[in-house]
């Protein structure tokens, strides 16, 4: 699955150079400003989405989920970890779901 050959990509450059790669770039500079980028690239695909053009919020969702997954990279949060999280709410309804997590 192509998420994770990038999940492994990221945890790859955690110890890379960063002059070496983007990754490498945005781990170097701390969670803090791994969430920031993550939060500049949601709200860019936030506005896509109100505008209606597809190809545009295509290209922007990738760019979340790029940098979701360096973000839990960057706070050791595995994209199996999330999945199990996932899997763990499956057999509960979303409205459930919502109202346990209060």
């Amino acid at each position: 699955m192509t998420l994770h050959r990038l999940a492994a990509t990221i945890e790859a450059r955690k110890g890379a150079d960063p002059d070496s790669s983007w990754t490498a770039k945005l781990l170097a500079k701390g969670p803090e400003k791994c969430a920031e980028k993550f939060g500049e690239e949601a709200i860019e695909a936030i506005i896509e989405a109100v505008k209606g053009d597809r190809g545009r919020l295509t290209s922007e969702a990738a760019d979340v989920l790029y940098h979701l997954l360096v973000m839990l990279a960057a706070r050791d949060v595995t994209l199996a970890d999330v999945e199990a999280e996932l899997a763990r709410r499956e057999s509960r309804s979303g409205l459930a779901e919502k109202a346990a997590r209060g």
